[in-house]
């Protein structure tokens, strides 16, 4: 081996040994650059955990307390919530009660006369009043008949009719009391009566089932229009509380004498009793029923001013 050899291998080995020698501090300030890189996420990781925490724990009491209204007979007052307005009669300005609601037909009220389960609807102006905002789905549809003659690409569509296509409202009832368990019976038990005709015995026999009226969201919306319940679901749920509620079909006044109880005091005597889910869904679907004499006042101009609404007619 040449002299110039040797003198390359023994400068490889030096730098070798250098490198060598720096290799475990490479190392350590590597590793101490992942350890803050990791401590840095993690710290930013806890400040958006915190943060989320500390926004839904505010959200969460601005709703137990900041919103929180005071408790009138039994019902809570939520302010800034519409829904709060479960089934009272406190609203005195009846042109700006803005909620869903379904008519009390007249005929149904001539067989409520002496006291029946639909009572509680009383207290809401003989209408059933979803106490919270519900879904409501609306449809409207125009339609044609397309005719094409042979050998065209385009057909040409010939102007049938148009409707309102049925529509579906699905309410949250919420029930924290016993007046508002009554609530929730006599609207289940208003949607059974409006689903069915007078059948076997009592008077009207083979009438088919009643119209009601629809209102809700204002004057332009739902104004006095004429509907058939067409179908109707509501569900039990298995995993929540239920709360009980005596029920009396007796006139008021004439109820049953108050019976001795437990503790030596009394209570009214009622005719059953009923359990209410204290979180219920009801779906309702319902279509528009125009009769013959209302739809030939339509006016196409008339509906465009808004009037055809306004006025009362019931059009949509």
């Amino acid at each position: 081996m040449s002299k110039f050899e040797k003198q390359n291998i023994s400068d490889l080995s030096g730098k070798l040994n250098e490198k060598l020698k720096d290799l475990p501090a490479d190392i350590g300030a590597a590793v101490n650059g992942f350890t803050d890189v990791g401590k840095d996420l993690i710290g930013k990781g806890s400040e958006v955990i915190t943060s989320a925490f500390n926004g839904a724990f505010g959200k969460m009491k601005r709703l137990k307390f900041a919103d929180a209204g005071k408790i009138t007979d039994g019902v809570l007052e939520v302010a800034n919530n519409a829904g709060a307005q479960v089934a009272s009669n406190t609203n005195k300005d009846k042109g700006k009660d803005w909620r869903v609601s379904l008519s009390v037909p007249p005929r149904i009220q001539e067989y409520m006369a002496g006291g029946s389960l639909l009572d509680p609807l009383i207290k809401t102006d003989m209408k059933l009043v979803f106490p919270f905002t519900p879904t409501v789905l609306v449809g409207h549809s125009a339609n044609y008949n397309p005719m094409q003659p042979v050998q065209t690409n385009y057909p040409y569509y010939a102007y049938e009719n148009s409707r309102v296509d049925q529509m579906t409202i699905t309410a949250d009832f919420y029930v924290q009391n016993e007046f508002e368990a009554k609530y929730w019976v006599a609207a289940i038990h208003y949607l059974r009566t409006m689903t069915k005709m007078t059948y076997g015995k009592g008077p009207d026999k083979g009438q088919p089932p009643p119209i009601c009226f629809l209102n809700g969201y204002g004057d332009y919306t739902f104004n006095n229009v004429p509907v058939i319940i067409t179908n109707f679901q509501f569900d039990l749920k298995r995993e929540i509380d239920y709360i009980s509620t005596g029920l009396s079909t007796s006139a008021p006044g004439t109820e049953k004498p108050r019976v001795p109880d437990a503790v030596g005091g009394s209570q009214q005597s009622h005719d059953g009793y009923a359990w209410a889910p204290s979180e219920s869904l009801i779906t309702v679907g319902i279509s528009p029923q125009y009769s013959r004499t209302q739809q030939s006042k339509f006016n196409l101009k008339q509906f465009v001013k808004g009037k055809n609404t306004l006025g009362g007619d019931g059009f949509i």
